[in-house]
């Protein structure tokens, strides 16, 4: 096995000490120590002959810094959750930071000790876009020892008291349903995908639930629980409009569900939105092609990702600034999938 190149090796063949391969490699110098250009330019012909590449982990241990953060999304089969990862992920490839990425797949259990694995491992902060799993004990403990560590900590929701981005939708569901009521609809149903981790739904399924039950219109038979995959939304809403009684209006929790929910609305011959009336939440990339274009909300996920990061960062390089928080407003965006309740 051929050696892997040292330092000592470098400063050999350029003549020069073993520090000043460390000061040109890690651009420490500021001035205070004279590296002239010619011994810079000896000094990167070197390592470019010798192949030498440094070691991440001594260079970590030796600076504090591992340029490493850590995100846990809550399922990465949904593509609002990815664009979460790649706003976080752009931004953090600009500011030269990699990114450890984790999913829960909406397990409490699996989440917990996907966050118990980070809080093990080097990173220099870590973005909650999941805090449902923070309500375990198991969870609130790692928590508090991440804090007791002065790691930067960005949440996005407002819930433990870290740095946050406040976002949810309990303000857009209540104008969402507001809308279909204006419609005309009196049977709206709720397909609610987050079987497993309920939590993470309550900012559409609580106004939802309070808003038909003060207009006298909430029937529980309308509401069904499935699975977070399309095929366990297409199954649910099989179900919910081959009943006799069937909606005239479906909210599904996310975007991907209200796929399923149009497909299934096709093979039973229903007609969007002549027949049904659909909606649902995050405004997906491919929520503007469907046929029809899907009524929907959205919080900007890409922006979401990107603000999280700069808050981190923000939080690395300055850890005395007092809390931040910034709020991600969510807005109705009315298409073609909506529309009077029919009689």
């Amino acid at each position: 096995m051929t050696k892997r190149p040292t330092q000592i090796d470098v400063a050999r063949l350029a003549g020069v000490s073993r520090a000043t391969v460390s000061y040109v490699l890690n651009r420490q110098t500021d001035g205070r120590v004279p590296i002239s250009e010619a011994t810079y330019e000896r000094v990167t012909r070197a390592i470019a002959e010798l192949g030498y590449e440094p070691d991440a982990r001594a260079q970590a241990l030796r600076s504090g810094n591992t340029h490493t953060i850590g995100v846990i999304i809550p399922d990465l089969r949904n593509p609002h959750f990815c664009e979460y990862a790649t706003g976080i992920e752009q931004a953090a490839r600009a500011a030269g930071y990699h990114m450890l990425l984790s999913s829960t797949a909406l397990n409490a259990d699996y989440g917990v000790g996907i966050l118990e694995d980070l809080a093990r491992r080097r990173i220099d902060g870590l973005i909650l876009a999941t805090s449902f799993i923070l309500k375990a004990p198991a969870a609130q403990k790692t928590l508090a020892r991440l804090r007791e560590r002065s790691l930067p900590i960005v949440e996005l929701s407002d819930q433990y008291d870290v740095d946050c981005i406040a976002s949810d939708y309990r303000e857009a569901t209540r104008e969402m349903i507001a809308y279909l009521l204006g419609l005309g609809h009196k049977r709206i149903g709720f397909i609610s995908g987050v079987d497993g981790a309920p939590e993470a739904g309550d900012d559409r399924f609580e106004p939802f639930h309070d808003m038909l039950r003060a207009a006298g219109l909430l029937d529980p038979k309308l509401i069904m629980n499935c699975g977070p995959t399309i095929e366990d939304g297409y199954q649910a809403a099989l179900e919910l409009l081959r009943r006799a009684d069937r909606p005239t209006a479906v909210l599904a929790i996310n975007d991907l569900l209200a796929i399923s929910v149009l497909r299934a609305a096709y093979d039973l011959g229903l007609r969007v939105p002549d027949d049904l009336s659909l909606a649902a939440f995050d405004d997906i990339p491919m929520a503007r092609y469907l046929t029809p274009r899907l009524t929907t909300v959205s919080k900007d996920a890409l922006w979401i990702g990107q603000e999280a990061f700069r808050l981190l960062h923000t939080r690395i390089q300055t850890p005395e600034l007092p809390r931040q928080r910034v709020v991600g407003p969510a807005k109705l965006i009315i298409r073609e999938s909506t529309g009077p309740a029919p009689t």
